[in-house]
């Protein structure tokens, strides 16, 4: 009889020293879980993202709290993986809008060197139409001086013309005066010679009486 209360005591002292000890490794694994997911809300980047997956983790931390011995294992795997799913969740959500924003940023970039090359073409373009009109401008200058220097070529030709007619003339006037000049000399000869004729007769008959 004594003997088996002994025993009896001596389970119960095992219980009493296995319960306490059971007790403080749920205590472990519910703060370990609940830190874990708290660093995650917590976190300024990714805290706000996965709020569906962080409650569940939660409720999966709480039924750990309350799950009995039988069941705790199973239960503590349940949480484990529900904290870890949070955290992918979280990462997940993040990266994706991390990305957004890069294809955002990216598309931003796109669309300025778009709107910059279509700038510099819209300035080459203003830059061909001025070439091209300077180019007009100066085609009719040299036009319109081509044709000063046509009109300024046929004056000079047509000046020419009237001065080769008008030297033809004086030419013609020159020729003129000296035939006349010619023929007032011979004119003047052939009186002298017939002065000089008619005096010869007078002294002849002055000689012989």
């Amino acid at each position: 009889m004594k003997r088996s209360t002994a025993t009896v005591a001596a389970l119960a002292l095992a219980l009493a020293m296995l319960g306490p000890a059971h007790g403080r490794q749920d205590d472990i694994d519910i703060n370990r879980l609940t830190n874990s997911l708290n660093q995650l809300a917590n976190d300024p980047s990714m805290g706000n993202y996965a709020q569906a997956e962080q409650a569940r983790a939660r409720d999966a931390i709480n039924r750990l709290a309350q799950a009995s011995s039988r069941e705790r294992p199973h239960v503590l795997y349940l949480a484990e993986r529900r904290v870890d799913l949070a955290k992918t969740a979280a990462q997940l959500q993040d990266a994706q809008v991390k990305l957004t924003q890069l294809d955002r940023e990216h598309d931003q970039i796109l669309l300025d060197n778009s709107r910059r090359d279509a700038e510099l073409a819209r300035r080459e373009l203003e830059r061909q139409r001025l070439q091209y009109q300077l180019a007009q401008e100066e085609a009719a200058r040299l036009q319109a001086q081509g044709q000063e220097y046509s009109q300024a070529a046929e004056e000079a030709r047509a000046e020419a013309e009237r001065a080769k007619k008008l030297a033809a003339a004086q030419s013609k006037v020159a020729r003129a005066a000296k035939r006349q000049a010619e023929l007032a000399a011979q004119a003047a000869k052939a009186m002298r010679s017939q002065m000089e004729g008619a005096d010869k007769p007078a002294e002849s008959s002055k000689q012989h009486p």
